[in-house]
């Protein structure tokens, strides 16, 4: 299935870079009916709801070089991140327990040249090693924004910027999430559901 016409002409992406996402998108057809590594009903909005609503987030920190994804998954926003940002000189860390996630990200990271490394792992074990290391933290679709910062506060205090995509309850989140922390936020529309929000932060107390 190659690209929606309407998607193509709205990503400002090389040639090149096209041809990677549209080999992402081909691998995860063919993965899916063994590994089921997205949601069956989300597979034919491949480019919207996974692919462009991904490549959204490069564009709030078009500075970034680090990027840390938790809970990467099937590559959902971390490896679309790797492919389009390998011309930058990005390098980008894929945070995932799951084993067939992890082989399935290792594969695409492979046949497209990506600079995107896989970590095996439960986040908790890999957050430490990038506190003030990483310009970057994102998680898409893996917790609460209370139970993000938890994870994330050592990161975000060292300077790293969190980019967490949220749904239709993002001002249910927030409130939960002010009862225990103080944080700088922007939040920003989504350019793939209007429904959605962006939350960018940067910075982060505890009120404990």
């Amino acid at each position: 299935m190659s690209v929606p016409p309407s998607i193509r002409s709205g990503l400002d992406v090389s040639r090149e870079t096209l041809e990677k996402l549209e080999l992402l998108e081909r691998e995860l057809r063919r993965w899916q009916s063994i590994k089921n590594l997205v949601g069956p009903a989300t597979l034919d909005q491949i480019w919207d709801r996974h692919i462009v609503d991904s490549l959204q987030l490069l564009d709030l920190a078009p500075e970034a070089k680090s990027w840390v994804d938790l809970g990467s998954g099937a590559g959902f926003p971390g490896l679309v991140i790797a492919i389009v940002g390998q011309e930058r000189g990005l390098n980008v860390h894929l945070v995932e327990s799951n084993s067939r996630k992890c082989a399935f990200l290792r594969q695409i990271a492979r046949l497209t040249g990506s600079s995107a490394t896989v970590h095996e792992a439960r986040l908790e074990t890999v957050i430490p090693g990038f506190v003030g290391k990483a310009d970057v933290v994102s998680a898409r679709a893996l917790a609460s924004l209370d139970q993000l910062l938890e994870w994330t506060e050592p990161m975000l205090k060292a300077g790293t910027i969190g980019l967490f995509p949220k749904g239709r309850d993002v001002g249910t989140e927030l409130t939960e999430a002010r009862k225990k922390w103080t944080f700088k936020t922007d939040i920003l529309p989504s350019r793939t559901d209007s429904e959605a929000r962006i939350l960018r932060i940067t910075s982060i107390e505890s009120h404990s």
